[in-house]
């Protein structure tokens, strides 16, 4: 994954001219701001929910952050993840693939047990699994995650 320049970009560069520090960006996410920097250097993964409140915060798309797109936010975007919509989203994109809970699970190097439990809204799609489906498919993040109905592939 490749998050941690933009993040570092978008906390420098902010639209109000301002440079943000890490421990405001921490302070938002309440984490610490070593745990912060953690994900500005990549050392650290960052959870779905501490993206949804970045890209909030920012007013990008997760899709951006990732640099799977250059469409810096969506107008259609929803500021919350649905859980529900998002497995639901997982388990259409997977069958629209051929795709197994078993054979995706072996791509993702996780159980098949993992992608049920996503599938059925119980956990959230772990961040590396979110961006290794993302980058692999051509398929937006926003999008499976429920944040937006369209576009639902990257060109």
């Amino acid at each position: 994954m490749n998050y941690g320049e933009r993040l570092k970009e978008l906390r420098e560069y902010s639209n109000d001219k301002r440079k943000i520090t890490q421990k405001e960006i921490a302070d938002i996410l309440n984490i610490s701001r070593r745990t912060y920097t953690c994900y500005e250097l990549q050392d650290k993964i960052i959870p779905v929910k501490h993206l949804n409140d970045i890209c909030n915060f920012f007013n990008i798309s997760i899709d951006y952050l990732f640099e799977l797109s250059s469409i810096k936010n969506y107008s259609n975007s929803s500021k919350k993840i649905d859980e529900i919509k998002s497995g639901n989203r997982l388990k259409e994109f997977r069958k629209e693939q051929n795709l197994t809970q078993v054979k995706l699970a072996n791509i993702l190097n996780t159980t098949f047990s993992n992608i049920a439990f996503y599938e059925k809204g119980r956990n959230l799609i772990a961040t590396p699994f979110l961006y290794t489906i993302c980058k692999k498919y051509n398929i937006s993040a926003d999008y499976l995650l429920g944040r937006i109905d369209s576009p639902k592939y990257l060109k």
